[in-house]
């Protein structure tokens, strides 16, 4: 039987387990609840009615929640507040928006909203790749890409100086390529040349950065493989192998050049040697025999005859030296002149000689040939006296 049932025990059968009457109370009143609520609000923030005994009770509890908000508060602003430093950042903070110091590494405090702090990492290298058409010195186009390396030396003027760093160092090297590309040829530029353009492009970006003040340091560039721009990439290839057969066909010739010029050079020197070989020979020639002329006539002075019997036998020592045959007379002119081969027995003569001896003059042979017919002659005329 339900407990709200005519006849039934209802006081017995309350669903909420509590009684009508009596000392028992009964179900909450939700009323009740929501004005005590109202009460405390009004009491934390000063307005509304308050009701006789439940005043100061309605206001102790508006002042607690009042601190415990403040609290709350205050434990927001001091976790912001806090901050902490790593050892590859710096931290700038601004009072007022005016610059106040700057921080290193280590755990830190600001008093927002009357300061501001800027941290960012100040060893780290950044990098950032741009590519772009360039004209070149020789009026062609060509892309040239490149990597820009940098990282921040001085936070205080990356933070203060420019608005966007890091965007007017794109601008800068855009400035800095186009300027370096056109003032080099197209062949530099495709070639052997990016490493000069690079060190000419860091120094000129570096320069703009300074220039500027934004705090930013370039530490390398590297300028890739430039190309041609697709639409003309075919013309680019004619163009560069006509180069490539123009500097092969100047590298033959050079090397002709090397092998013939240096020859012909050795040549000429050598006939400028001899030439001044036989000048030096003639002109100490000549000196000599005006040395020795001008000792003979010191000498012809002293004694005519000798010197002039001398003179006459050498003279025709060095006439009869040149010549095979000899002739031998006597005195009187009767004698008998027996043939003797003297020129065979000179050339005997000199044949038998050793080859480190001296050779036989005409006279000497003279001597000997006649010394042998004296004694021929004797043997005869001893022969015909017995």
């Amino acid at each position: 039987m339900a407990w709200n049932e005519p006849g039934g025990n209802s006081n017995n059968q309350d669903p909420w387990g509590g009684r009508r009457g009596g000392d028992k109370k009964g179900p909450p009143d939700l009323d009740e609840a929501f004005r005590k609520l109202q009460d405390s609000l009004n009491g934390m923030f000063g307005s509304g009615k308050k009701r006789g005994g439940d005043s100061g009770t309605s206001k102790g509890g508006g002042f607690g929640l009042l601190g415990v908000g403040l609290a709350v508060l205050a434990a927001i602003w001091l976790y912001s507040a806090v901050y902490v430093v790593d050892e590859q950042e710096q931290a700038v903070v601004l009072r007022f928006g005016k610059y106040y110091e700057t921080v290193g590494a280590g755990l830190n405090i600001y008093f927002p909203p009357i300061d501001r702090k800027y941290m960012e990492n100040v060893t780290r290298e950044r990098a950032y790749t741009k590519q772009g058409q360039m004209l070149t010195e020789d009026e062609n186009i060509v892309e040239v890409p490149l990597t820009v390396q940098y990282k921040i030396t001085n936070l205080q003027d990356f933070v203060l100086n420019v608005d966007q760093p890091e965007v007017s160092l794109q601008h800068a090297t855009d400035s800095a390529l186009r300027h370096v590309v056109g003032s080099t040829a197209m062949d530099q530029v495709l070639t052997e040349g990016r490493e000069q353009m690079a060190v000419e492009i860091k120094d000129r970006l570096q320069r703009f950065l300074d220039t500027y003040r934004t705090g930013i340091t370039v530490t390398q560039v590297n300028v890739q493989s430039a190309a041609a721009p697709r639409e003309v990439q075919e013309a680019f290839d004619d163009v560069i192998r006509a180069r490539e057969d123009e500097q092969r066909a100047r590298n033959q010739a050079e090397t002709y050049a090397n092998g013939v010029v240096p020859e012909a050079r050795g040549q000429a020197q050598r006939i400028i040697e001899d030439a001044n070989g036989y000048r030096d020979e003639v002109v100490s020639r000549a000196k000599g025999e005006a040395d020795r002329f001008t000792k003979l006539v010191a000498e012809y002075r002293k004694a005519p005859e000798v010197t002039r019997q001398r003179l006459y036998l050498e003279t025709m020592q060095e006439v009869y030296s040149n010549t095979s045959k000899v002739l031998v007379s006597g005195k009187d002119g009767q004698s008998n002149l027996l043939y003797l081969p003297l020129d065979k027995m000179i050339d005997n003569t000199r044949t038998s000689a050793p080859v480190s001896s001296a050779p036989v003059s005409v006279n000497e042979a003279a001597n000997r040939a006649a010394a042998d017919l004296q004694q021929q002659q004797r043997e005869s005329r001893s022969r015909e006296s017995r």
